[in-house]
């Protein structure tokens, strides 16, 4: 390039060059200006997912509808390979109670029950659930670190991030977040993304698990903790409606505890409730996690079996029967008293559950009340399952 004798570019070379580098800054700048707007419409997009999985999760009726939405959504929109959930049970009144709403913990591998808050791998301080409130935890994956966080972890998990669940500052579980990408969760990322939604899904836990607790309480009978009537009438129906879609037969069971007045006048009502929670376990350890028992009130109780004939139907009544009066139940050391049943069983055979289902229902109870009554007519102590 031709120079001056004073060593600098003619004008029309220097406005040439000028223009050159404002060319290439202005790429630069749009370069940039593209890649800022791309973030911005992801990061757009990024929130706008998680602002409708937010008002999914809100808007979870029960505690499997809520987990699994948990489960099949956040992973796709956060782009995660593994996410788990672990909760704090500490005397397992969330499985018992999800247990007797017929909750299925298969389906929901994900999901981690821990009984302290040791286990959650959080620095506690003092130990104590409220003070001092943790972090979030973000790392490198550490297989014997973190197999209690992800006990199916995808092979390739590279990173994690373990995030508190608090409620009023206690804490209730954690969120498990797992990525096959080493970078996705360092410690020197900032978390408030994750904390805000770890909160959310807190709050919808808690309030899922709390009305799922009334739910709970209003279908328990409050003195032996099986079901009560209200319960059994609507599992009923549920089930009559099964049973015609899938045939099979369902059987249900009217028992009755024999001369329990005279039991009252000996022992007191509260021997007599003492009879009828032991009688009550006695009946449940015969039955399959497939059955309900329900108290019906005083000394009636009625099971209900799925998928069973009126032939194993009576044979598990007969065990029942059996267990009841097979040993004495033991009041106090100095006190101890021997019960007895009848049962009375009537089934709800394939084919024959035509009709309203309200009415069937009351049919069968009705069928077996008449068994038992013949049970008690021909000497108690009995099962009945055909008319005598």
């Amino acid at each position: 390039m031709t120079q001056t004798a004073t060593g600098k570019l003619p004008p029309q070379h220097e406005h040439a060059e000028a223009a050159h580098d404002l060319a290439a800054e202005n790429r630069a700048l749009r370069a940039r200006m593209a890649y800022l707007l791309e973030q911005a419409e992801r990061n757009h997009s990024i929130m706008t997912r998680h602002q409708a999985f937010d008002l999914e999760i809100v808007g979870a009726g029960n505690f499997p509808e809520l987990v699994g939405t948990i489960f099949r959504v956040l992973p796709v929109i956060s782009e995660l390979d593994s996410v788990t959930l672990t909760l704090i049970d500490e005397d397992a009144d969330i499985r018992t109670v999800m247990g007797k709403l017929d909750v299925v913990f298969e389906d929901f591998p994900g999901l981690i029950f821990v009984e302290t808050l040791d286990e959650l791998g959080f620095d506690l301080g003092r130990r104590n659930a409220y003070s001092p409130t943790p972090k979030p935890l973000l790392g490198m994956y550490d297989a014997q670190r973190h197999a209690r966080s992800f006990p199916n972890a995808p092979g390739g998990l590279q990173s994690v991030a373990l995030v508190p669940l608090l409620r009023n500052k206690r804490i209730i579980g954690s969120l498990n977040l797992g990525s096959c990408d080493p970078t996705r969760f360092t410690p020197s990322l900032g978390t408030d993304f994750i904390e805000h939604m770890a909160s959310i899904i807190a709050i919808c836990l808690e309030n899922v698990i709390s009305n799922e607790m009334l739910k709970y309480i209003g279908l328990t009978d409050s003195l032996t903790g099986v079901y009560n009537r209200r319960y059994i009438d609507r599992r009923l129906l549920e089930e009559i409606a099964r049973a015609r879609r899938q045939q099979y037969p369902i059987s249900f069971m009217y028992i009755d505890i024999d001369h329990f007045k005279r039991v009252n006048d000996t022992v007191g009502h509260g021997g007599g409730d003492e009879v009828l929670r032991e009688v009550a376990v006695r009946i449940k350890n015969e039955l399959r996690t497939s059955d309900a028992l329900a108290r019906f009130g005083g000394e009636e109780f009625v099971v209900l079996l799925i998928d069973a004939n009126l032939e194993s139907a009576a044979f598990v009544a007969e065990r029942i029967r059996a267990s009841v009066a097979g040993s004495m139940i033991v009041l106090s050391p100095s006190l101890q008293l021997s019960v007895t049943v009848s049962i009375g069983v009537a089934c709800l055979e394939v084919g024959t559950a035509e009709g309203e289902a309200e009415v069937i229902a009351r049919d069968l109870i009705a069928r077996a009340d008449e068994l038992l009554y013949d049970a008690k007519e021909n000497g108690r102590n009995r099962v009945v399952s055909t008319r005598q």
